[in-house]
């Protein structure tokens, strides 16, 4: 007896002397992954690498915090977690974070729904569609280029986040903010609900700088808009938006970057093609830094009576080489409010070569409408010789197009693994 309680008196050493040993190694491990996959949930405030042979779970908001940079290597797959209104899922990259996100054409990084089937090394799963939207929330980027804000505040707080958080904040006064690299990312499934006809889009880009490069991008299934630009700089090349249940491409607030080469598919359900806003703070003209151009677009109607794009609150934007078909007979152009008809006149909304491949009985001149306040009119529509100067000479009737985007570019993609036709 005294030899066993000997015994158990040194292993009892052992394990004490093993426990002191563990809390004197400072390093932090990467949790191990559950069946499902790796939880990840709070802010982040150190560098983190998430590796193509793990999920990862996005349990409410995940926020690249300032000073940190997330690195997410080609093929890994992030899924966001159930939740609506405070507990709703997204990835948030805070001023002053980072997201290198680097995928390629053959291994695109997966943000999708929790319930999304697909695993590791697949690009697709087999129990969700294009019409399963608002699972989960979506991706954010916030950074310090200048906006147009409400009250001309150098900084606003991106819908989707209440101002109760510490994050959130986006605008400032650097054009070349650099909040890191997203290519070949495909993001599916979300726009989850977070208050009464708010959701969140599937890319926000808020005050995003040009030092960012985001290229190759595909949203799918988004309950909101596909992208949305809240001012900023931020040039985007090879967008694709498919069956959102909003707006395809969507600009605020002074965006003064580019979208070059983008395809809008839109769904039953989705709204415009392009809904485009002006300044939301002063507006002095000219002023090309609140003017953003897209070109070579292409946006492939649903036969419903969705728009093709709505120009409002005297936004100022340059559309270029633009490609519209399987629109119902009622879509529009709309040029929305006294202030958008009068940039329109000014030039500072500007169509060049558009090609629409119309309905049947709708003429070209009867594309394009004008809706604002006139109590002078009770009709209050657009000056016709200034929408047949401005848009209808620079736009035509077509069988076929010959503008808009190069779609090729699009094959790495979810939408043409679907037999989406584009």
């Amino acid at each position: 007896m005294k030899k066993i309680k000997f015994l158990s008196i040194f292993a009892l050493l052992a394990v004490f002397i093993s426990a002191c040993s563990s809390d004197d190694d400072s390093s932090t491990p990467e949790p191990e992954p559950g069946e499902e996959g790796i939880t990840k949930s709070g802010i982040l405030t150190e560098n983190e690498t998430w590796t193509a042979d793990n999920i990862y779970l996005l349990e409410g908001k995940v926020v690249v915090n300032d000073g940190v940079t997330l690195t997410i290597e080609p093929g890994t797959i992030i899924k966001g977690k159930a939740g609506q209104e405070s507990l709703a899922s997204a990835l948030v990259v805070d001023q002053g974070g980072k997201l290198m996100a680097e995928g390629t054409a053959d291994n695109p990084i997966i943000f999708t729904a929790e319930s999304d089937n697909i695993q590791p090394g697949e690009l697709q799963g087999t129990n969700l569609d294009q019409n399963d939207v608002g699972l989960w929330g979506g991706v954010i980027v916030l950074g310090r280029a200048p906006i147009s804000y409400s009250g001309d505040n150098e900084t606003g707080q991106i819908e989707g986040i209440p101002t109760s958080e510490d994050f959130g904040e986006y605008g400032g006064n650097d054009p070349e903010d650099n909040s890191g690299v997203l290519k070949y990312i495909s993001i599916r499934h979300g726009g989850i609900t977070i208050g009464q006809d708010n959701e969140i889009n599937g890319l926000t880009l808020g005050g995003v700088g040009n030092g960012t490069v985001v290229e190759n991008i595909e949203i799918v299934a988004n309950q909101d808009d596909g992208i949305e630009w809240f001012g900023g700089t931020v040039n985007v090349t090879n967008a694709l938006v498919w069956s959102q249940g909003d707006d395809g491409f969507d600009t605020d607030e002074a965006w003064s970057g580019t979208l070059d080469n983008g395809v809008v598919i839109m769904g039953t359900e989705s709204g415009t093609g392009l809904e485009m806003d002006g300044p939301a703070g002063a507006t002095t003209h000219p002023n090309p830094d609140q003017q953003h151009t897209l070109k070579n677009i292409t946006l492939i109607g649903a036969g419903t009576s969705s728009n093709y794009a709505d120009l409002r609150d005297g936004l100022l934007v340059n559309l270029e080489n633009v490609f519209a078909y399987g629109f119902g007979e009622t879509a529009r152009v709309k040029i929305n409010g006294q202030d958008s008809r009068d940039e329109l006149a000014n030039d500072n909304i500007t169509f060049s070569n558009w090609q629409i491949i119309l309905p049947e009985g709708v003429a070209i001149e009867d594309i394009i409408i004008g809706k604002y306040p006139d109590p002078n009119d009770s009709d209050n529509e657009l000056d016709m010789e200034i929408a047949s100067e401005k848009f209808i000479d620079n736009a035509e009737g077509v069988e076929a197009g010959s503008v808009g985007a190069n779609t090729s570019v699009f094959e790495w993609t979810y939408a043409f693994a679907m037999g989406v036709e584009f």
